[in-house]
C-alpha cells in the first residue's frame, strides 16, 4: 500500500515530454493576454513574462499544487496601470500593484474568518456590475483612438491603418464565435497574426530593434516607489479581479469535479493571487491572477495535472530571458492593439451588464437604480474630488462609492 502511494507520488512529480509539450501549449493559450498588459500600459514584456511564471509558482506553493490553473493580468488593470504610469511613473504605478496584491490578501483573510459570503455581502452584484461596465466602458475612447491610428506617427493614409485595426478586430470576432477546438482559445494571438502580417505588408513595421536585439538578456527589471496617491487609486480595481477570480476557481473545480474553494480553500487561492501580485510589482510586472483562459484548455484537453502549469510557468521564465522576444513584441504595431482592444473593452462592459442579469438585480428598486446611476455617470463622465494633494476619480471613486451606498442605503 504504501510502496503504491509512492509510485503514484514519484509518477506525479516526474516529468514527462508530453507534460513539458502540453505546458508550452498552455503558456501559448496564455500569451496573447499576457503580453497584450504589458504593451498597451508601457511595462516590459519581458518582464511580464518572468513574473507570470513566477506567479505561477508561487500560487501553486500557497495552494499546495492543488488547483491547475496559470496566472497571468487582468484586463481590468489596463486602464488604472495606463492612468497611473502618466501620472505618477511606472514605479509608482508598480507600488500600487504591491498594494493591490496586498488588498487581495486582505480579502483572503475575510474569507479565512468569515467564510466565502463575505465577499458577496461586501460586493454584491449591485455593486460590482455597475464598476465592471466602467473599466470597461471609460476605455472606449482610448480603443478608438489606437484602432484609427491617432496615437502613432505614420505616413500612411488612415484608411489603410482602418484596414489593419479592422482586419484584427474581424479576425478575433471569427475565431472566438466561429472556430472549434484548440484554435477558438487563441483569438488574440490569431487577431494579432493578421494584423501584424497586414502591418508588414503596408511597411508599418520597423524590424531594425528586433534584428539588433540579443537572444540572450535579462529582464529589465523595475522596483516600486511608494506614493499614497498611487496606492489609493489602485486599490478599489481588486474588487474587479475578485470577483474573477472567484468565477475562475469555480469553474476550473466544476471542470475537474473538485470543490477547490473548500480544498485548498477560497482563502489559499486568494492569498496565492495577492502573493503572486505583489511579487509581481516589486520586480516590474503586472498584477498576476488566474486565468480564465487556461481554464478553457484545461475544459477542451481533460488534462488536470498541476505540473502541466509548471512547465507553463518554466517556459514562461525561459522565455523571458531571450531578448528578441521583447523586441518582436514591441515592434506589434499599437494600431493592431486598438482592434483588439474595441472587442476586448467592450467585452469588459458587457461582463458587468451580464452579472446585473443573471444576478436578477433589479433596477426599478430605487436602491439598485441609485448605485448603478452614480457608479456609471461619475466613472464614464469623468467626476472627481479634488482635495488638493489627491484627486479621486475614475474607478477608484466608483469603486468606493458603490461600497458605501450599499452599505448606507436601506435595503427596503
Amino acid at each position: 500500500m504504501v510502496t503504491n502511494q509512492t509510485s503514484q507520488a514519484s509518477d506525479q512529480i516526474k516529468p514527462s515530454w508530453l507534460d513539458i509539450v502540453t505546458g508550452a501549449q498552455m503558456l501559448f493559450v496564455a500569451f496573447g493576454a499576457l503580453v497584450l498588459v504589458p504593451l498597451l500600459t508601457g511595462l516590459n514584456p519581458n518582464v511580464a513574462l518572468f513574473t507570470a511564471g513566477v506567479g505561477t509558482l508561487l500560487f501553486q506553493i500557497t495552494t499546495r499544487g492543488k488547483v491547475p490553473v496559470f496566472l497571468a493580468s487582468s484586463f481590468a488593470f489596463i486602464a488604472p496601470i495606463s492612468y497611473g504610469v502618466a501620472q505618477w511613473g511606472i514605479p509608482a504605478t508598480l507600488g500600487g500593484v504591491v498594494a493591490a496584491g496586498l488588498v487581495f490578501m486582505f480579502f483572503a483573510f475575510l474569507v479565512k474568518i468569515n467564510g466565502t459570503n463575505i465577499i458577496e455581502r461586501i460586493l454584491p452584484p449591485v455593486v460590482t456590475g455597475p464598476i465592471i461596465m466602467v473599466i470597461g466602458l471609460s476605455l472606449a475612447p482610448v480603443a478608438v483612438n489606437m484602432a484609427m491610428g491617432n496615437s502613432i506617427e505614420t505616413n500612411l493614409p488612415k484608411y489603410q491603418l482602418i484596414i489593419i485595426s479592422m482586419a484584427s478586430l474581424i479576425t478575433t470576432l471569427v475565431v472566438a464565435i466561429r472556430a472549434k477546438g484548440f484554435v477558438k482559445l487563441v483569438p488574440i494571438i490569431s487577431g494579432i497574426i493578421v494584423g501584424y502580417a497586414l502591418s508588414c505588408w503596408f511597411g508599418l513595421v520597423d524590424f531594425t530593434p528586433v534584428i539588433k536585439a540579443p537572444w540572450f538578456s535579462i529582464p529589465d527589471f523595475t522596483f516600486p516607489s511608494f506614493k499614497w496617491q498611487a496606492v489609493l487609486y489602485m486599490i478599489p480595481i481588486v474588487i474587479a479581479p475578485t470577483i474573477e477570480h472567484v468565477g475562475d476557481i469555480m469553474a476550473i473545480g466544476s471542470v475537474t469535479g473538485k470543490d477547490y474553494t473548500k480544498n485548498p480553500g477560497l482563502h489559499k487561492t486568494l492569498w496565492g493571487d495577492g502573493l503572486a501580485t505583489s511579487a509581481a510589482g516589486f520586480l516590474g510586472g503586472p498584477p498576476c491572477i488566474t486565468y480564465a483562459e487556461v481554464i478553457g484548455a484545461v475544459t477542451l484537453t481533460r488534462n488536470f495535472k498541476t505540473r502541466i502549469m509548471t512547465w507553463a510557468a518554466i517556459w514562461a521564465i525561459i522565455m523571458s530571458f531571450v531578448g528578441k522576444v521583447g523586441a518582436f513584441l514591441s515592434s506589434i504595431p499599437t494600431v493592431v492593439m486598438g482592434g483588439i482592444m474595441v472587442l476586448l473593452f467592450g467585452s469588459i462592459a458587457s461582463v458587468g451588464v451580464n452579472i446585473l442579469i443573471k444576478n436578477k438585480v433589479d433596477l426599478s428598486i430605487s436602491r439598485n437604480m441609485c448605485i448603478t446611476a452614480l457608479v456609471l455617470v461619475f466613472g464614464i463622465g469623468g467626476m472627481l474630488f479634488d482635495f488638493g494633494n489627491y484627486v479621486l476619480q475614475g474607478i477608484s471613486l466608483c469603486g468606493i462609492v458603490a461600497i458605501i451606498l450599499n452599505l448606507i442605503l436601506p435595503r427596503n
